[in-house]
């Protein structure tokens, strides 16, 4: 696939922001911009609030405004950031009536976070799909009743609006805003420099496999997880599993049900099922995935990401070989 040209003249970005707010929302994405414009990009960055006035950050820090939503100038992207008080209570009419105003003068609009409740407020989700924090997914669903929210996403893109997952996801969302206007080597450039995972796809989980739940809390469990994930191609059959921390396989099983609700040997699946998607994300094939996270063949991993994902570790692949996820995808 060829480069994306760069974009004629400069790229306005206006983020939204307000008292409360999640100062990591606003520094992530801007990061990302400001660094793409050391490899040629062209962003111009402006902080807006609802009257102008600075605004007091969720660790206490001002974070001050360059103007007002009615003087902000036109822009290209909207960027509306989180806050942790925004599930929690109704959002404020004007920061909703803001969002919307500087939504009407935006090519495309982008929420981080909570910030999606925002958008939400304003009307600006109704009808579309997106996502927010995995704690919050079920309020924004009951908050906007015709959105459908996907719980489980790092970043949803429906049209021209995005909605990003929690705190970090913004800087996923930034770089997949970035490869859509600029390309996939602007972005992987952009995201070497600043040390940070560029193929966290949209469509991927919020949470690797193994870590839904809680960390083992029991020594020997925490035993077994290290000596997978320290050597995932060992033999960590029941029987070499328990004979390795000591129990029986009858007793290991029973703690894995007892703590973790699952078995031995699924949840060494799943350690060996993220250690696959990472390898398959970071460039190798299938079956060097397969070898390499302790599966014993090919077939076995195709069987195990079709229980998980539903589709195969090569439409994976294909799937998330960027930033970019298309909706259309999901009906494959």
């Amino acid at each position: 696939m060829a480069e994306a040209a760069m974009t004629a003249g400069p790229h306005r970005v206006v983020v939204l922001v307000f008292d409360g707010m999640k100062l990591l929302d606003l520094s992530g994405p801007a990061e990302v911009f400001s660094e793409a414009n050391r490899f040629g990009a062209d962003y111009r960055l402006s902080i807006v609030s609802a009257d102008g006035s600075p605004v007091r950050s969720s660790i206490g820090m001002r974070v001050p405004a360059d103007t007002d939503v009615r003087a902000a100038a036109a822009h290209d992207t909207l960027v509306v950031v989180g806050g942790d008080a925004l599930p929690d209570s109704p959002v404020d009419p004007v920061l909703g009536a803001a969002a919307k105003e500087l939504a009407e003068r935006a090519g495309r609009i982008a929420s981080v976070c909570t910030g999606a409740f925002v958008l939400g407020a304003a009307g600006l989700l109704e009808g579309r799909r997106a996502t927010t924090h995995w704690q919050h997914t079920a309020t924004l669903a009951r908050r906007c009743p015709s959105t459908r929210v996907e719980a489980d996403a790092l970043f949803v893109k429906d049209g021209s609006t995005y909605t990003s997952a929690g705190v970090t996801a913004g800087i996923d969302l930034a770089l997949a805003l970035l490869e859509e206007d600029h390309g996939p080597g602007l972005a992987r450039q952009v995201a070497r420099s600043l040390v940070v995972y560029m193929q966290r796809a949209g469509g991927q989980s919020q949470f690797s496999a193994s870590l839904q739940g809680p960390a083992p809390r029991t020594p020997v469990l925490r035993l077994v997880q290290e000596a997978v994930q320290g050597d995932p191609t060992a033999d960590h059959g029941l029987e070499a599993l328990a004979a390795r921390v000591r129990v029986s396989p009858r007793h290991l099983t029973r703690m894995f049900r007892a703590e973790l609700d699952t078995t031995p040997m699924k949840y060494v699946e799943l350690i060996r099922f993220d250690m696959a998607k990472a390898l398959l994300d970071a460039g190798h094939n299938a079956t060097e995935a397969a070898t390499r996270s302790g599966f014993p063949s090919y077939e076995s991993l195709r069987r195990a990401f079709a229980r998980h994902l539903g589709l195969s570790p090569i439409r994976y692949q294909q799937r998330f070989a960027t930033t970019s996820r298309h909706p259309e995808a999901r009906k494959s």
